[in-house]
């Protein structure tokens, strides 16, 4: 079986997309009835600017770690301004169509946030005359109209009325959480072609450590450490946590903000404006040393901001701490949260709530059963572990190919 799996986002980027397919993938070729070529563009993100060592170029066929990789143009912005972003994912979707038509393949996985990856499979899929599987890791465009200022209900209506459509034609839809399901079910979509494989963490590379020189380094001995890794975006509500970090009364506790992003350079103003001390701001690191990263962090925090389309997303931050062993202060509602109580490994917080997140931070401060929470977190892991999930989703993959053969 020949899988096409068509993504935006593949490494060397290190975001959750990107480290979900590789993840994935790299599980899937060890099955030797299952080859896979990826599509995706030149990695940018999120800076909006082509990695060292590529060339946004028309085409090109490479191999990344023993995974087929091609990657094609598309008009490169940075992760910010919505007609820009725009352009940037509609441009990947229209190169993978045309260089899609010259690859065989015998089922089309196609993967958001951005939805129009899926147009380019469900494309491909009607001329190939083969299954495609949309993976649905974001209500996209819910999450861009709460994030910019693509407000016009016209425009929304219609990019809803296409979500319809593409999940009523994908042969199957693999949902990243229950929530995802459930509201895809309440809008008509059949409760039989959805199937849910949540994010998860490669055990084998995020193993609890500690590493003392890396402390030493960065000036953090005798530091109560509150880690943030991954993109500093729109939605994640850190200008929020900037702002608190004044009235937090510990004299002893340093954050420390490791990615890049669209609020970024803001939030090292805002960092600046208020004087702060106890706020390191570093660049993007690779994703075989987040773990380093994370071993050094007291407590990993898991922010978004206060809305309600995010009660239904699961962020992978929480299941990389978790095999970290490094408790989490969540301000996420709904799913999230009630993983994070299922499993007693962290704190919780209502989003954007500056009385909750100083009360709660106070509880996770003085906490006298941190080992409890470790505990927690490493039970947690284990039930999420990447190599499983990927099996699972190999096997929903499997069952879509076998099920339209037999039409």
């Amino acid at each position: 079986m020949h899988i096409l799996f068509i993504t935006d986002n593949f490494p060397p980027e290190v975001n959750a997309p990107a480290s979900r397919t590789f993840e994935h993938i790299n599980h899937w070729i060890n099955d030797e009835n299952v080859k896979v070529t990826v599509i995706t563009c030149f990695p940018n993100f999120p800076n909006g600017k082509v990695f060292d060592g590529y060339k946004n170029k028309l085409f090109e066929r490479s191999k990344y770690q023993n995974i087929e990789v091609i990657r094609v143009w598309s008009y490169i912005a940075k992760n910010r301004g919505t007609l820009k972003r725009i352009l940037d994912y509609f441009s990947f979707a229209i190169s993978t169509s045309f260089f899609g038509l010259f690859l065989k393949c015998d089922i089309i996985v196609a993967t958001s946030p951005q939805f129009f990856t899926t147009w380019a499979a469900w494309f491909l899929s009607k001329v190939k005359r083969v299954p495609w599987i949309f993976e649905l890791r974001d209500l996209w465009p819910d999450t861009i109209s709460t994030v910019s200022n693509l407000k016009n209900k016209n425009i929304i209506s219609f990019l809803h009325t296409i979500e319809i459509f593409l999940y009523k034609s994908a042969n199957s839809i693999v949902a990243v959480t229950n929530s995802f399901k459930e509201n895809l079910i309440s809008r008509g979509i059949k409760h039989d072609k959805i199937e849910v494989v949540t994010n998860g963490v490669d055990l084998d590379l995020f193993k609890h450590q500690t590493n003392k020189s890396l402390i030493d380094q960065l000036n953090l001995k005798n530091k109560f450490v509150v880690g943030y890794i991954g993109t500093h975006g729109l939605c994640h509500g850190l200008e929020f946590i900037v702002n608190a970090i004044p009235k937090i009364k510990h004299p002893n506790v340093h954050f420390l903000f490791i990615g890049e992003g669209a609020t970024k350079e803001s939030l090292i103003k805002q960092s600046n404006t208020l004087n702060l001390n106890n706020i390191t701001f570093l660049d993007m690191i690779r994703k075989n040393d987040v773990p380093k990263y994370l071993s050094i962090c007291n407590v990993s925090l898991v922010p978004l901001i206060n809305d309600e389309l995010f009660k239904t997303v699961i962020p992978s931050k929480i299941f990389e701490a978790a095999a970290m062993k490094t408790p989490i202060f969540l301000g996420v509602e709904g799913e999230s949260k009630e993983i994070i109580k299922k499993y007693n490994a962290g704190i919780c917080y209502e989003p954007e709530s500056e009385s909750s997140f100083l009360s709660q931070f106070d509880i996770i401060y003085n906490i006298e059963n941190y080992s409890d929470f470790q505990q927690g977190c490493e039970n947690l892991a284990k039930d999420y572990s990447r190599k499983n999930l990927a099996y699972n989703m190999l096997e929903i993959i499997k069952k879509t190919n076998t099920a339209f053969k037999q039409k």
